[in-house]
């Protein structure tokens, strides 16, 4: 069964807006972060990890945000550029900020954590007047993500980017990519969360940042269903929570849940798993696959870069993630 119908006739597969950063992943692993002493750089931001998974699966694919004026800035734009992601709609700002930066501890492939820079940093200083609303409706999806709503002038304008996209019946993914760090109040987060989730159709994320979503609600029973049922009523047509190994269920506005199998890894760190899920999975949609193949080459494609080392660098092609499946269907790959 089709749940989402495209837009045909799109120049772009694909548009994500939001969250241009550096990655310093640990290279020394399993030592805590005061005794790392040397980080590889690599892009990072999970909409443009999202962004860099698309395109290495053959989506026309674009970003819209904002960069830096400085090295690491025009190192993400070169990054995308050489990643065929058209930068039309990527700003260069001219305030001063600065690029963000993520450094990743990796204590064991279960122990990761994130030291996160987030002052001052470009991709917040998005302006409304700065989204193309002629590029968003020449793309058949648009992505958000919730880092992007925490602070204005950018919340703003991923709001402005959604009323574009509904004019334009550009279908919109919403990856909730909850970072505590970077908001106010947990009373801030659950409004503006909810806000932009109004108008989305798919919506994705762990049940924890659906709980935090949930603030204002009435759901003791953390319910997956009841969760699901509330964006039926809105824009939603698939409704995706994910709950760690246990996998990710989806649920379709006609009552049905749907599950895929997962596939093992050699892990090396967590992060970058709901990114590679999110491109796998949206990739599927935009195929036509049913929703358990859709999820299945998500899976596939998680354990393929937490098998890796970087995030940006390790998404996958179409062809990688169906050779991994077929390893593990063949029993080459085992933990």
């Amino acid at each position: 069964m089709t749940y989402i119908n495209f837009p045909p006739g799109r120049n772009f597969d694909f548009a994500a807006i939001g969250r241009l950063c550096i990655d310093l992943n640990a290279n020394e692993i399993n030592r805590p972060m005061e005794e790392t002493r040397t980080f590889t750089k690599y892009v990072g931001g999970s909409p443009a990890n999202i962004a860099i998974g698309m395109s290495r699966l053959g989506m026309k694919t674009t970003f819209i945000g904002k960069i830096a004026n400085d090295q690491m800035g025009r190192f993400i734009h070169r990054y995308l550029t050489d990643n065929r992601i058209d930068t039309g709609n990527v700003v260069t700002d001219r305030t001063g900020a600065v690029t963000g930066l993520a450094f990743t501890e990796i204590m064991s492939p279960a122990e990761c954590s994130i030291l996160m820079y987030r002052d001052n940093v470009a991709d917040l200083k998005l302006l409304p007047s700065e989204i193309n609303e002629e590029l968003i409706s020449r793309t058949k999806m648009l992505l958000i993500s919730g880092t992007a709503l925490a602070k204005s002038p950018s919340r703003e304008a991923v709001l402005q980017s959604l009323n574009y996209a509904k004019k334009h019946g550009t279908v919109i993914a919403f990856d909730l990519d909850y970072r505590p760090y970077t908001w106010t109040s947990s009373e801030e987060t659950a409004v503006y969360y909810n806000l932009a989730a109004e108008k989305c159709d798919i919506i994705l994320g762990t049940r924890e940042e659906f709980d935090m979503m949930e603030r204002f609600e009435h759901n003791p029973e953390r319910s997956d269903q009841v969760t699901a049922a509330k964006w039926f009523n809105h824009c939603a047509k698939i409704v995706i929570i994910k709950h760690g190994k246990e996998g990710s269920i989806a649920y379709t506005k006609d009552g049905a849940s749907h599950q895929a199998k997962s596939f093992p890894a050699k892990v090396v760190k967590t992060f970058g798993a709901g990114d590679s899920y999110a491109a796998g999975f949206l990739y599927g949609l935009i195929q036509g696959w049913t929703l358990e193949k859709s999820m299945e080459f998500g899976s596939a494609a998680a354990s393929i870069v937490i098998s890796s080392h970087s995030c940006s660098d390790a998404m996958p092609t179409s062809d990688q993630i169906k050779e991994y499946i077929g390893r593990c269907e063949r029993g080459e790959i085992v933990v």
